[in-house]
């Protein structure tokens, strides 16, 4: 990977990371994001980044007896995706359009267990306490996965940044002040920090992306567990806050000296910096497909298709991964729309996982694919989703 000088202008680091449909604010993988028609993904707009569509030009048949649109709203973390997905859905289906609104995953749990939208989307898996809120018609379909990296803004130092678990761990503490901190210095030789302090950025809005990231911290340090704890919102010791990935990415930029964590594909989309990261097995990974997938091997999915990845096993692993689910029902009123959700889900388990690792994303393995096809056709009798072949 090429790591290019950051962005300064931020509102072309909102521009670039909100790809086209994401206007506005987006709330970002959590709750309390703000809802409404600036945050609708539609169907209708041009194709983000340069990810490649193998089927945009061959519209297909799909009997729906008309014209259906599907709503859905729920995490940022993986918008830029769903965004791609659905853009090239509506030109293989053109009856079938499919808007999805960006506002967080505890916003999306929300809406969806309300029932105002078809479908929600989380990047933490709904709790037993939740399901029961649904009335259990509920199936978690896991449809794509990342990294969650720590992206650093230091023009002075051009080599690739180690930060050992203790490190990184402490720096969110409070504890590691400085980027001179002999801790850093010591697993970074040769490299001439400067005695500039370190800013902290971290999501103000609650956030799946934050109960990911604090559910590791709390797995690999005991203070942090104690102290700090996990989930969509804490109570940050230190640094600044940002709304959203794209808020955070666009602080990093703007702020020498800072650290933050980020989803990889926003990172990579704006050429920041980040951190290798010390995993269990004591080795440095930096984030990529290929350690983020050996992650993903490490973990068994259960029968249903909930996975929580805190500390992984494996030499190779990056240590920060998560899946990213779809909810949706077991059973809809609407028949015509239970067929266009098995469409979608089709479509996001095929075609869609052939442009995820062009966004940053990490296509699942076959198995999983096939798991989750397997829980997904209960949802039309009317519909039969093949994904046969479907990584390749």
């Amino acid at each position: 990977m090429v790591l290019r000088s950051p962005v300064t202008n931020p509102a072309q680091i909102t521009r670039a990371i909100s790809v086209l449909a994401l206007t506005f604010s987006l709330a970002a993988c959590g709750g309390g994001g703000q809802q409404g028609q600036n945050n609708a993904v539609s169907t209708n707009e041009a194709s983000p980044s340069a990810a490649t569509n193998t089927t945009a030009s061959n519209q297909g048949k799909l009997d729906l007896g008309g014209n259906v649109s599907l709503t859905g709203a729920g995490a940022s973390f993986p918008a830029p995706l769903y965004q791609t997905w659905f853009q090239a859905l509506k030109q293989k289906y053109p009856n079938l359009q499919v808007n999805y609104q960006s506002v967080g995953s505890g916003a999306g749990v929300q809406q969806f267990t309300a029932g105002t939208v078809d479908f929600g989307a989380s990047d933490v898996a709904m709790s037993d306490q939740e399901i029961q809120k649904a009335q259990g018609n509920v199936i978690l379909l896991p449809m794509t996965a990342g990294a969650i990296v720590l992206a650093y803004n230091l023009p002075s130092v051009q080599q690739p940044l180690k930060l050992p678990r203790d490190v990184y761990t402490n720096i969110f503490l409070g504890n590691i002040k400085s980027w001179d901190d002999p801790k850093i210095t010591a697993a970074n030789p040769g490299v001439n920090f400067p005695k500039t302090p370190i800013t902290v950025v971290h999501r103000s809005d609650g956030s799946g992306t934050t109960a990911v990231f604090t559910g590791h911290l709390a797995a690999i340090n005991p203070q942090w567990k104690t102290k700090v704890g996990n989930g969509k919102t804490v109570n940050w010791p230190v640094g600044v806050g940002a709304k959203g990935n794209e808020g955070v990415t666009a602080q990093i930029t703007q702020t020498q000296g800072s650290l933050g964590y980020v989803e990889y594909g926003y990172a990579k989309n704006q050429n920041l910096k980040f951190a290798a990261l010390q995993n269990k097995a004591g080795q440095f990974a930096t984030a990529n497909e290929q350690s983020a997938s050996q992650t993903l091997a490490s973990v068994t999915l259960p029968p249903n298709l909930r996975a929580f990845i805190t500390d992984p096993e494996g030499k190779d692993s990056y240590p920060i991964v998560t899946y990213t689910w779809l909810l949706v029902h077991k059973q809809y009123p609407d028949k015509v729309k239970a067929k266009a959700i098995e469409a979608m889900i089709e479509y996001g388990l095929t075609d869609g996982q052939k442009v995820s690792s062009q966004l940053g994303y990490v296509p699942l393995p076959q198995n999983v694919v096939q798991k989750v096809a397997d829980a997904a056709q209960q949802i039309s009798p009317d519909y039969k989703i093949n994904v046969a072949n479907a990584t390749k």
